[in-house]
């Protein structure tokens, strides 16, 4: 009898059954990721490359490159002390927006996460419920309400309802990362003296950094980005966002199509950043409070 001959499978088998065990993509996934990123960059690309030609360009030849290429728009632009306001506008709500929404949602999630007492699960689900409350729906409320207390115009009438807003997505991450901690480890942060204070700052912040980051992130460029609410209670241009900006500058130079689109591109460009900067810290933070 002869001894039946056992063929290893080629590199490349092994290779596609290993990335089919490990649920790893194909080329045709790839392919659609590709052409979406693609589809995305196109408008952004356009934009910008958009305020490096003249109206004659665009009016030519409105997807061409821009031949030669035109700085003046963007020197326009960085020269303008209107948009630079604005950019002291938008930055001062979305820091401000941003630090209260992770210092406030921090603490509730600790609490939330550490914690038994009676409404724990009902407030938990209160939170998760803010998250089906779109701004758009009280919007008129709000207004009303900002009216009355006095901060028409006022950045602190932008603020104080993006931190509302932003708390149900900041503590429905935060919560997975703060219940994931051992309580052994609390338990012996206890035992060498540590209180409650203390186990927070020197144990739970700096392993929950990585949610702590990916909220502080979420926070910052929704709060750049908005435009609906400041549409609503700014009224002065002194105190405009560079969304409202945007819109102003727009209405101002609406026949030169080029300082517009470098305007808005120098307005979409810290966002941009953020999340290219960052791109990792979201995805990973964001992973681990799945995973909680």
């Amino acid at each position: 009898m002869t001894a039946a001959t056992i063929v290893p499978p080629k590199a490349s088998t092994r290779a596609r059954a290993t990335s089919k065990a490990r649920g790893g993509a194909g080329p045709a996934t790839y392919f659609v990721a590709l052409l979406l990123v693609g589809l995305m960059l196109v408008p952004i690309m356009y934009i910008v490359l958009g305020g490096f030609r003249t109206n004659a360009q665009i009016t030519t030849d409105p997807a061409g490159l821009p031949s030669p290429w035109k700085l003046d728009n963007y020197v326009d632009v960085l020269t303008n002390s209107t948009f630079w306001r604005e950019v002291v506008n938008s930055s001062i709500v979305a820091l401000a927006t941003s630090a209260v929404v992770v210092a406030a949602g921090l603490m509730v999630s600790f609490v939330l996460a550490r914690y038994s007492f009676r409404g724990r699960g009902a407030l938990y689900a209160l939170f998760a419920a803010g998250l089906m409350f779109p701004v758009t729906v009280a919007i008129t409320p709000l207004y009303i309400v900002v009216r009355d207390i006095g901060l028409m115009n006022h950045l602190g009438g932008v603020i104080l309802p993006q931190i509302g807003f932003a708390l149900p997505t900041t503590i429905i991450i935060l919560v997975p990362f703060l219940r994931a901690i051992p309580a052994e480890i609390e338990e012996a942060a206890s035992i060498d003296g540590a209180g409650k204070l203390g186990f927070f700052f020197r144990m739970v912040l700096p392993l929950s950094l990585p949610g702590v980051i990916t909220t502080g992130i979420l926070t910052f460029v929704g709060s750049w980005n908005s435009y609906l609410l400041p549409l609503f209670i700014l009224n002065d241009e002194g105190s405009f966002t560079l969304p409202l900006g945007v819109q102003a500058f727009s209405s101002q130079y609406s026949v030169d199509t080029a300082k517009v689109l470098a305007f808005t591109s120098l307005s979409m460009l810290p966002a941009l950043v953020f999340f290219s900067l960052f791109e990792r810290r979201i995805v990973g933070g964001l992973q681990g409070a799945v995973k909680g």
